[in-house]
């Protein structure tokens, strides 16, 4: 009988004292609402700070990076199905809780333990505004409950209206864009007054992860998103049954506003690096100058002939083509022009730097280089024939090109000719090690295929790690590491970052003129072949062409100025039956140079070297030029 009094007791005891913690935490909370105070009229006044400007190799500004705010609109200026898809998307209780959703939070508590990992966010509309205005992105306990009380507070003394206004108008959607009104001028080019249902539903499903869901980075994943919202709509009868239908397939149809701005590959490329280097708040706000190597000039007219030829080429193949092309300065290795695809707005993915293709025919002038270092010379004969001979377990049969064998020939005429067998068994005679070692120091990962087929350029690479390759050739032997950022100041003058230049001698320069000459030998071949001029300069180039003609490359160079090109479809399909560079990637490197003033300067080869004239099929030296006489160096 008396075990009941004390649990009575017990109960009491533990009832009280949750009911004085309640008496204090509430009148402590009832203290600070009415002693601090949130002022909202300043937000209105938000400014964006100073905006970072990038500079050519000119000095002028050609690009800038800031916070892309435009004015506020007010929540009685905005379409109800806009206010409607974010409270579908964030907070379907907005209108009904204090600032915290108590069952918001015991519902994603409930999921994140079934799951055993957080799967959903409890935070409603008003604590999002809270962790936007007065925090950092840094997630603790004490922060938490921070936000809490910061949400409970703006909700005492502020009305849903102002909320949300507020929300929408310092709202982050990515690429820079704070704000609904912001947002649909980049999109759309329009005004957030005037959004379709659609459009507020992609506005509503992009906040959730920008990184992932804005439609100028991923159109697939937003579209996604967007009907995901839309689903909630209708759920909650914001629209009906056969609008929720028909908005699902709506076209995103984005406005190609970044399309006609300068460079916007290379844009995306510097922002990435310099976000990296100093953050998002100093790159956007901190008036920061950024001195590129682009030239404006060379760049413009890349990114024009570009889009022309991949244009004729979609229209006649009728394939969805692409490519990517890097110019870069032999030298120093600046990189002066660089188109990363066809267009911006449909995909940031740049394919010049994060597009890996198999180089082909472009890494032969490796494999001869090395023969030189061993002491062969371009007058050396070969045997272009029919064999075989076992390779990873299995019989390899290699053909050139044109499936057709030209019996003895020199070094250089092989260069020259791109011829695969001859290639193939030099590789043989230097081995694997020699190779691989040439191709390593110029950033080429060529350890993953010791094999034959690397003579033929199976492996894969980038265009700028291409460039940078073929650019050895052109720089004397000296590999210089292709870069776009010299320096950055702060908005003070003084320098926060300083590009180190990584140069470093692969080649002796008299192996580098030999294979110079052999490569100029090849473009002189393509020079009496077509009617239209080149360039009045000194070239050196080779194309290439991977299996099927998946790919197709061009890299070229004249004393000032190194350009790899290469065309091809992502998805990695056959460009067709006889589509070879010299039809798809050479002339927009031919356009790109026709045009371009070009210094009288000239290739930098060993005054060692000596010039002499040799029969091109036996090597044999001999006094006078004529038919089948080559002049190579030695």
């Amino acid at each position: 009988m008396t075990v009941y009094p004390s649990f009575i007791n017990i109960v009491r005891f533990f009832c009280l004292a949750i009911f004085i913690s309640a008496a204090f935490f509430l009148g402590i909370l009832f203290f600070i609402m009415n002693h601090i105070t949130v002022d909202f009229s300043t937000l209105g006044d938000y400014q964006a700070g100073r905006p970072s400007i990038v500079l050519d190799d000119e000095g002028n500004e050609w690009a800038r990076f800031q916070f892309d705010r435009r004015e506020a609109v007010t929540l009685a200026e905005l379409p109800p199905h806009l206010i409607q898809a974010f409270v579908a998307a964030e907070d379907w209780h907005f209108f009904s809780h204090a600032g915290v959703s108590l069952k918001g939070i015991a519902r994603s508590t409930l999921v994140n333990l079934y799951h055993g990992k957080k799967m959903q966010g409890a935070s409603t509309i008003t604590q999002q505004l809270v962790k936007l205005l007065f925090f950092n992105s840094k997630k603790t306990f004490r922060r938490k409950i921070q936000e809490q009380l910061y949400a409970v507070l703006i909700e005492y003394q502020c009305t849903k209206e102002q909320i949300l206004q507020t929300y929408l108008n310092h709202i982050y959607f990515g690429c820079g864009i704070y704000g609904v009104e912001a947002a649909c001028q980049r999109f759309w080019n329009c005004s957030a007054i005037d959004i379709s249902i659609d459009q507020a539903a992609l506005l509503a499903g992009v906040i959730r992860s920008p990184g992932r869901y804005c439609p100028l980075i991923n159109p697939l994943s937003c579209e996604q998103r967007r009907n995901i919202i839309l689903g909630q709509m209708q759920k909650l009868s914001f629209i009906t049954q056969e609008q929720y239908a028909q908005l699902c397939t709506a076209d995103i149809s984005l406005a190609s506003v970044s399309q006609n701005s300068i460079a916007p590959h290379v844009q995306e490329m510097i922002r990435l690096e310099l976000e990296t280097l100093f953050g998002k708040k100093e790159l956007y706000t901190g008036g920061l100058t950024i001195q590129t190597t682009i030239n404006r000039s060379i760049q413009e007219r890349a990114q024009r002939v570009f889009t022309q030829q991949i244009t004729r080429l979609r229209d006649k193949l009728a394939l969805d083509i692409d490519g990517a092309l890097v110019s870069v300065q032999p030298e120093s290795g600046q990189i002066k022009a660089m188109v990363g695809g066809y267009t911006f707005t449909q995909s940031k993915f740049n394919r010049a730097l994060q597009a890996k293709r198999q180089l082909g025919s472009i890494f032969k002038p490796v494999v001869y280089a090395a023969a030189l270092q061993q002491g062969a010379t371009l007058a050396d004969t070969e045997v272009d024939e029919e064999f075989e001979f076992e390779s990873g377990g299995s019989t390899w049969r290699p053909k050139n090109y044109n499936h057709i064998f030209g019996g003895q020939m020199t070094l250089a005429q092989a260069i020259s000719h791109s011829n695969n067998i001859i290639a193939i068994k030099t590789f043989l005679k230097v081995g694997a090690p020699s190779v691989i070692a040439i191709a390593e120091q110029c950033n080429i990962n060529a350890k993953s295929n010791p094999y034959p087929s690397l003579a033929l350029g199976c492996v894969d690479v980038s265009v700028l790690q291409a460039t940078g390759l073929f650019n050895i050739f052109a720089n004397d032997g000296i590999y210089v590491e292709p870069y776009c950022i010299k320096w950055v100041k702060d908005r003070w003058g003084n320098k926060l970052f300083t590009h180190t230049s990584k140069n470093k001698r692969v080649l002796e320069s008299r192996i580098t003129g030999q294979i110079a000459k052999g490569l100029e030998l090849g473009i002189n071949r393509v020079r009496a072949r077509i009617k239209d001029p080149i360039v009045n300069a000194e070239i050196i180039s080779k194309t290439g062409t991977t299996n099927d003609s998946r790919t197709c490359w061009f890299v070229g160079s004249t004393p000032t100025l190194t350009t790899g090109i290469y065309i091809g479809c992502d998805d990695n399909q056959s460009l067709g039956v006889d589509v070879y560079p010299i039809h798809t990637a050479f002339p927009i490197w031919q356009r790109l140079y026709m045009r371009m003033q070009c210094s009288k300067k000239k290739f930098a080869y060993d005054p060692s070297l000596k010039e002499i004239l040799i029969n091109e099929v036996t090597g044999e030296q001999v006094a006078t030029a004529g038919p089948g006489i080559i002049s190579i160096y030695v």
